[in-house]
């Protein structure tokens, strides 16, 4: 499990030092955090990730348009995405499939069973 790096991007602070006290302390996942989308792309230039962890709704750039950025640069095309959205509608979750997103996981995130939701989107063992 460990030797996972994942980039954790929300606007909500707290949110941000949740998941990361989930990944760190329940899987030994190492993780990296972004406030923004801005933040994220930047981060992406000199980190490597296996994996990202994206808010959709946050100021300025969205995490639909910080997606689109990243499928964009043959260089971060091939990280997978989760979604993470409070308001998830049936047609936003087919939206999002037909974007190539890994997976989504819905806010309030549940930390019991987050790593769990993460393993079995990116199927990690």
């Amino acid at each position: 499990m460990s030797g996972r790096k994942i980039l954790i991007v929300d606007d909500e602070e707290r949110l941000r030092e949740l998941v990361q006290a989930c990944l760190e302390d329940l899987a030994g996942w190492e993780t990296v955090t972004a406030s923004s989308g801005e933040a994220c792309l930047q981060i992406l230039e000199t980190e490597q990730v296996n994996a990202i962890l994206l808010d959709v709704s946050m100021p300025g750039m969205d995490g639909v348009a910080v997606y689109e950025k990243l499928q964009a640069d043959p260089m971060t095309q091939p990280i997978p995405v989760i979604l993470l959205t409070a308001k998830v509608l049936p047609s936003d979750r087919a939206k999002f499939t037909q974007m190539g997103v890994a997976g989504v996981i819905s806010k309030p995130i549940q930390p019991a069973s987050l790593v769990a939701e993460i393993a079995e989107i990116l199927n990690w063992e």
